[in-house]
């Protein structure tokens, strides 16, 4: 093996690729600064309780190492989520709405698919202290801004509440006992294993197994929503859900969307509305985000929270490739007046390569439009 090769789902950015993916974390963030999200940078690295603290799957991707001078376990982030959530909680202690953006690197011990990388520069935006649909709709039109500025053509949002499921588990002690398995069924929306639930371990409740059965086959527009109603059970908890969705759908007329109630997948962490966005030219949601009320709880202070994140590698990697940035050709050389010519040309925003000796600019990066020439003892920009 070279020593040249990097390990399995790692991969060097390259000038054009790490160009766009500048370019689109610095538009991105002045965005987030314009709704009022201050930004913060925690660290890499912390120790494994606090990055763990959510009780969410994290810990099967998190990379773990022993801290040589406390002799406790670290851990590599895997998600910044439980970090800012942790920043909002204990160090910032604020008590009215609190809105935070971030943007990072995270590992990954293993990838989330066969198509994913391990390593993901994540970004996103997080609302703390309000409780109600009015944060929820504010990161979910911060998340359409945020790939419209990207480029990205005709997304679509498939919403999902995780209050659903939860409304007929608490209405069904057997369902509670049994929460992992059904919740893995109804990822793989297995009809056929929900319909045999009944047949080993604790018997479920009759309507609890036909409302988990009619919940595997709603998804599709917003009309599930009222198919939702006549299906399921009448539990003011599970009505109180589609509530919240219907909300969502209403404020979002002109947004391509999709309902899916069976999407579990944050079942644990999340506690509201949830939300993927996918768009053609991505095997995979694109950006992931919803409501998660109790994760603070493990830093001491319970603060309701809605939010969302995106690999901002995964997103550039579906675009379009960047255009060749424009510059200007200039000799090198030690005159003072060609030294001014040059710092004044890159002050004012130019792209300014000076070809050193015996070399010709050759650079895929640049395509350099433009010389800057002595004419009449002048140091002078002219067109190719």
């Amino acid at each position: 093996m070279g020593n040249w090769l990097l390990p399995e789902g790692l991969a060097d950015v390259l000038p054009a690729e790490a160009r766009r993916i500048e370019e689109l974390r610095r538009e991105l963030l002045d965005l987030y600064r314009t709704y009022g999200f201050e930004l913060v940078a925690p660290p890499l690295v912390e120790y494994i309780d606090s990055l763990l603290g959510a009780g969410s799957d994290l810990g099967l991707y998190t990379c773990k190492l022993v801290d040589q001078l406390s002799g406790r376990t670290l851990g590599v982030r895997a998600d910044m989520t439980t970090q800012v959530t942790r920043i909002d909680a204990h160090l910032l202690n604020r008590a009215g709405v609190t809105r935070l953006c971030y943007c990072g690197t995270v590992l990954h011990a293993r990838p989330a698919d066969l198509l994913s990388s391990r390593e993901l520069l994540q970004i996103g935006a997080e609302i703390y202290g309000h409780a109600g649909f009015e944060a929820d709709l504010e990161i979910i039109n911060l998340v359409l801004e945020t790939v419209g500025i990207a480029g990205v053509r005709a997304p679509r949002l498939d919403l999902s509440h995780s209050g659903v499921v939860k409304a007929l588990f608490d209405a069904d002690a057997a369902a509670v006992a049994r929460a992992s398995e059904i919740i893995l069924l109804l990822r793989e929306k297995d009809v056929a294993g929900l319909k045999a639930l009944n047949e080993s371990g604790p018997a479920l409740r009759a309507e609890t197994q036909q409302a988990l059965r009619a919940l595997a086959e709603l998804y599709g527009g917003p009309e599930v929503l009222a198919e939702a109603r006549r299906v399921l059970p009448a539990l003011p908890a599970l009505a109180a859900a589609l509530d919240d969705l219907q909300a969502v759908v209403d404020a979002l007329p002109e947004v391509a969307l999709g309902i899916d109630l069976a999407d579990v997948g944050g079942y644990g962490y999340h506690s509201g509305v949830t939300f993927a966005l996918y768009a053609e030219g991505w095997h995979d949601a694109l950006v992931r985000g919803g409501r998660y009320d109790d994760v603070s709880r493990a830093f001491g202070r319970a603060r309701p929270a809605t939010g969302f994140s995106l690999d901002l590698r995964k997103l550039a990697a579906g675009l379009a490739p960047a255009e060749p940035g424009r510059a200007v050709r200039a000799p090198w050389g030690q005159d003072p007046a060609l030294i001014d010519a040059v710092r004044a040309l890159r002050r004012s925003g130019e792209i300014v390569v000076q070809v050193l000796p015996g070399h010709e600019q050759d650079q895929d990066e640049y395509v350099c439009d433009r010389e800057l020439a002595l004419q009449e003892g002048a140091w002078t920009v002219k067109t190719l």
